[in-house]
């Protein structure tokens, strides 16, 4: 029988029994709530969880019986406390929520599962975690950062020159994904038309929290705020379109259908 349902809020509890018992794979979506420029809504996590069920659907037409966890829309504190009505968590919080969600599904034998990450705040904890279960119980829970595995595709899609200008945060790739599934909430009106680059504490801006002093990278704990421009940083919104996305969003739903795949393969194999 065709998969009907992807998200497990939309299974009974019945039918949630049904499937565990078949070990499908189970996809976490992980997502911030801030500041991602003056034309992006700040819930980015809506495009993870957006591409987290065009992951699950593709999966399963390919025979992979997929389903989506609840999306946790907070990502761990990093730059962007100084966006009014953010919400974060802090990391020792964030830590302890992934926790309790991870170990929900694998003490009913849920082991299949991926992390789908939208917020570069997550990395470190996430795999804090998955390193603890690993060492732990055995079980390997892969994740992958989709905006940092996008930006990896740029240059493909719409060469090296166009890729380094426009790439960053409140930029490529986020802007390009939002423009292609969730046209409705972005703003092209409120692209920012002009884009020069910033400095901070006498020094060239590299990235969020990072300043260039004669090609040495030198890491500083300001907030967004100092060296980005209304939430945008190095990069160029400009240079953003829905055609790039469209691509984008092919390229991050083939890889997490072939990762989805390759867990499936794997089998009960131990990591370790």
């Amino acid at each position: 029988m065709a998969q009907t349902k992807f998200h497990m809020a939309h299974l009974t509890a019945s039918e949630m029994r049904e499937a565990v018992a078949r070990s499908p794979v189970i996809l976490l979506p992980l997502g911030s709530f801030e500041d991602q420029g003056p034309h992006m809504p700040m819930g980015d996590y809506l495009l993870a969880d957006a591409m987290a069920e065009k992951i699950a659907r593709q999966a399963a037409a390919a025979g992979y019986e997929t389903y989506i966890a609840p999306v946790l829309p907070f990502g761990g504190t990093d730059y962007f406390g100084y966006m009014p009505g953010g919400i974060a968590l802090s990391q020792t919080t964030v830590q302890a929520v992934l926790q309790d969600m991870l170990h929900s599904l694998l003490r009913h034998g849920l082991t299949r599962l991926i992390i789908l990450n939208g917020h570069g705040g997550n990395c470190t904890m996430i795999h804090d975690v998955t390193r603890s279960i690993l060492l732990r119980e055995d079980v390997v829970i892969p994740s992958f950062y989709l905006w940092r595995v996008a930006a990896g595709f740029l240059p493909e899609l719409i060469g090296a020159d166009v890729a380094a200008r426009s790439g960053g945060h409140g930029a490529n790739p986020l802007t390009s994904i939002g423009m292609h599934l969730l046209p409705d909430l972005v703003r092209e009106d409120r692209i920012p038309q002009t884009h020069t680059d910033k400095s901070a504490w006498g020094l060239k801006v590299s990235d969020f929290g990072t300043l260039d002093l004669d090609g040495a990278l030198i890491s500083v704990p300001f907030e967004g705020d100092r060296t980005a421009s209304d939430g945008v940083a190095r990069g160029d919104p400009r240079l953003c379109s829905a055609e790039t996305g469209a691509g984008l969003t092919k390229k991050l739903v083939e890889t997490g259908v072939r990762l989805v795949a390759h867990m499936v393969q794997q089998g009960q194999k131990k990591a370790i």
